[in-house]
C-alpha cells in the first residue's frame, strides 16, 4: 500500500494528484491519500496546525542526568547482547541508544570490541561510562547467565517462525534480553537455536537489511514503549 503525504503552508493552493484530481485545503491540514486503489477516500488530520513556537532547546534545558545520577536511577528490565558485532561505531551507537532508554546492561561477546576505544567513543559520546557492560568470549555463556536470572532471550533476526516486532507484547513483570548479530552474518545460528524466540523488524524495500545500530535503536525503543506505555 502506498501513501502520498502533502503539507501545504499557503492559505490556499491547488494540488494536482496522480489521479487527475484537484484538491484545495488550508495550511492547517495535512492531506493523506492512499494511491493504489485500496481505499481512494482522502483523510484529513483536522487538528494539525503550524506550531509557531519551535525554538530548539539548549543542552541545559534537556534535563539530562549526570553519569552518577544515571547509575542510581531505575532501569528497564532489558539487557542487550552484541553477538560478534564488528564495527566499533555500531557498538558505540548501541551504547548511546541503551543510555537513552535506561537499558539495564550490555554484554559484548566474541569479537565485539570493548571500551575504552576512540572509535567506540566517537558514537557513544560517553555512554560507555553510564551503561553497565560486561565482556563474554562466547555469546552462549552470556545467554546461560541471563537465563538463570530469569530473562527471556530474544534474537532480533529474520528467521522461520519469527514474530514481527510490533506484534510481540512483553509480559508484565517480564525480563528480556535482546540479541543483535554481526553486520554481515547476523546472529549466529547456534545463538538462534539457543534463544527463546526470534523477533523480526518488518521491512518493505529491496534490501531487507538494517544496520545493526539502527535495528537496535528501533527494537529498544519499541520495548521501552510497550514496557512503559505512559512514558
Amino acid at each position: 500500500m502506498a501513501y502520498e503525504n502533502i503539507q501545504n503552508f499557503q492559505t490556499s493552493q491547488t494540488i494536482h494528484s496522480g489521479r487527475q484530481e484537484d484538491l484545495t485545503f488550508s495550511f492547517t491540514h495535512v492531506y493523506i491519500r492512499i494511491i493504489e486503489d485500496i481505499d481512494p477516500k482522502p483523510y484529513f488530520c483536522e487538528n494539525i496546525t503550524a506550531n509557531r513556537n519551535m525554538r530548539k532547546l539548549l543542552n541545559e534545558e534537556l534535563n539530562r542526568l549526570s553519569v552518577d545520577e544515571f547509575k542510581q536511577v531505575g532501569k528497564i528490565p532489558l539487557v542487550v547482547i552484541l553477538d560478534n558485532v564488528r564495527s566499533m561505531h555500531n557498538i558505540g551507537s548501541v551504547f548511546r541508544s541503551s543510555d537513552a532508554f535506561r537499558v539495564e546492561r550490555i554484554y559484548l561477546c566474541g569479537i565485539t570490541a570493548t571500551p575504552p576505544h576512540k572509535d567506540i567513543h566517537k558514537t557513544a559520546l560517553g555512554a560507555t561510562e553510564s551503561v553497565e557492560w560486561f565482556y563474554k568470549g562466547n555469546t552462549l555463556d552470556a545467554m546461560d547467565e541471563l537465563r538463570r536470572e530469569g530473562y527471556t532471550l530474544i534474537c532480533i533476526e529474520q528467521a522461520e517462525g519469527s514474530i514481527e516486532l510490533q506484534d510481540f507484547d512483553p509480559e508484565e513483570g517480564g525480563k528480556y534480553a535482546l540479541i543483535f548479530g554481526h553486520e554481515v552474518r547476523g546472529v549466529e545460528q547456534e545463538v538462534v537455536d539457543a534463544a527463546d524466540v526470534c523477533v523480526e523488524i518488518p521491512q518493505f524495500g529491496t534490501k531487507h537489511s538494517l544496520n545493526i545500530s539502527v535495528c537496535a535503536g528501533i527494537a529498544i525503543w519499541q520495548f521501552f514503549k510497550k514496557m512503559y506505555p505512559g512514558q
